[in-house]
């Protein structure tokens, strides 16, 4: 009997046009736009290649070791065709000093942006599952109960032997192959256009993301296809049915998300909280300070001359560039503390007469640079403490809330196996940060510090042959699968309540 309802129900389905609107739609919608993302991710890419390369041309042309720095370049996330989440959002290019340690709200943007190109590509394919994908679920389930009610058949088919919860499955199951057969054909078609562009390099990891990604999207059209049928239910009109299925459509699709964004957002982070983080990385910087005046005291050299006549580097602390504060404490700090980088003295040439002082110049930078390294990772905790209850605890706030809609729950469940959520990006100014430390073992191994060669190329400038290079690996799939998994659960769990409150209602409903 559930074989033979089914069978009605999917032939029902199939031959209205609704169905054959949603597969044109999908088909078109989702095809065009990806041809666009494609192309999108190839100017990005390019860009990206470019300042890769520019960036290593830049430090093979530095002599000194005091010049030693890297802008690390992030890679543009292939995945975001799919969801692009934060992958175009925040900065993609870090600056790696020794005495600078990056976070998530440093770095620029590199590469030139067609504002034009943007406005559509900035429509992922998710945001057309989220939108159109939603609005198919609840016209395929409006009148599934509430259309047979009213116009008599329902009230026939419960004259036959089958049960009423067997005529929820059949319904169910006959409409989500008619929603799946759009979908699927459209993402078949989305693979193949990845797989035959010759930019596109997809690994199995990649597609078991993609896997996961569509177990996603169809756990969210299932839930917006049980909203539907639940409407459905307790309504006796198709016409009051549909009206009901709009509004729960442009609320929680449309309304919920934006309204939550702009109701949790701080208009502005507390002041006294940053004017306590930088007034810490202020004291920080004084006792480097101190310590730097108090060994050039003590040196046999009289005055307190940190460049011995010869040497002309001004003492920036390590804090080089952003921080992501753009407010008056910042600027006032800033004032005080944040100097012009200058890649070290890059001198070709010494006078004989300055040789004498060589080895006091090698004693000062040996002794202040492991200092001021290590004054830079204590400050960078105090940033990242205060960085990260100004920003990121509000846009954990604002995931929590969002969870309370499914398009919240596919938005995040999808971002994270792309790898563009929060989390994803933070491996990358992880992974700088590690680099960082490479940099610096590579420098303690060479005895870069003490080395002549720190400030001077009159004997020789370094050979960069064999500094450590960056590379960044996103997390497995393993990781992502991790961090989608509550969103997920979600759904799913989603799901099944909806399924039985509908089951509830329709058992205790008249037909």
């Amino acid at each position: 009997m559930l074989t033979t309802l089914i069978r009605r129900e999917l032939l029902d389905n199939l031959m209205t046009f609704r169905f054959a609107a949603a597969v044109f739609i999908m088909l078109l919608l989702v095809v065009a736009n990806t041809i666009v993302l494609i192309k999108d991710y190839d100017r990005r890419l390019a860009s990206y290649n470019a300042a890769v390369k520019s960036n290593h041309d830049q430090v093979l042309e530095r002599k000194t070791y005091s010049g030693v720095s890297w802008d690390v370049v992030r890679p543009p996330n292939l995945l975001s065709i799919f969801n692009v989440g934060l992958d175009k959002r925040l900065n993609n290019e870090v600056f790696v000093f020794y005495s600078y340690v990056p976070t998530l709200w440093d770095g620029q943007k590199h590469g030139s942006t067609n504002p034009f190109l943007n406005l559509f590509s900035s429509i992922d394919i998710v945001f057309i599952f989220e939108v159109v994908l939603s609005l198919m679920a609840l016209i395929f389930a409006y009148d599934a109960l509430a259309g047979e009610r009213e116009r008599g058949t329902l009230r026939l088919v419960l004259t036959h032997p089958v049960s009423r919860g067997k005529i929820l499955l059949a319904k169910y199951i006959s409409a989500m192959i008619c929603l799946l057969v759009p979908f699927l054909m459209s993402l078949l078609l989305v693979v193949i256009l990845l797989t035959t562009s010759t930019i596109v390099s997809l690994k199995v990891d990649d597609f078991l993301r993609i896997g996961g990604i569509v177990l996603s999207s169809i756990a969210y059209l299932s839930v917006f296809y049980f909203i539907g049928m639940l409407i459905s239910a307790v309504t006796r009109r198709t016409g009051t049915a549909l009206m009901l299925a709009m509004f729960v459509w442009g609320f929680w699709v449309l309304v919920y998300p934006n309204v939550i964004l702009v109701a949790i957002n701080p208009a502005q982070p507390s002041q006294d909280r940053l004017a306590s983080a930088f007034n810490h990385i202020e004291q920080i910087w004084e006792e480097f300070d101190r310590e730097r005046k108090g060994f050039l005291a003590n040196d046999s050299i009289p005055g307190e001359d940190p460049h011995f006549g010869i040497v002309g580097e001004d003492p920036h602390f390590g804090m080089i560039g952003g921080s992501g504060f753009n407010y008056e404490v910042w600027h006032k700090v800033q004032s005080t503390l944040l100097y012009t980088y200058v890649a070290g003295s890059n001198i070709e040439k010494l006078a004989d007469e300055f040789e004498p002082q060589v080895p006091h110049v090698q004693n000062y930078y040996r002794f202040m640079i492991p200092r001021k390294i290590d004054a830079a990772e204590r400050s960078w905790l105090v940033r990242k403490q205060a960085l990260e209850s100004v920003f990121v605890q509000p846009a954990m706030v604002d995931r929590i809330f969002l969870r309370f809609s499914p398009v919240g729950m596919y938005d995040a469940a999808t971002q994270a196996w792309a790898g563009t959520d929060l989390f994803g990006l933070r491996d990358f100014y992880e992974a700088t940060r590690k680099y960082r430390r490479t940099v610096i073992d590579y420098l303690y191994d060479t005895n870069a510090f003490g080395d002549r060669r720190w400030f001077s190329a009159d004997k020789g400038a370094v050979d960069w042959g064999s500094f450590p290079q960056f590379s960044f690996q996103r997390s497995g799939v393993h990781i992502n699968a991790m961090r989608a998994l509550p969103d997920l659960l979600l759904l799913l769990m989603m799901n099944v309540i909806l399924f039985f409150v509908i089951y509830l209602v329709f058992q205790r409903s008249e037909v």
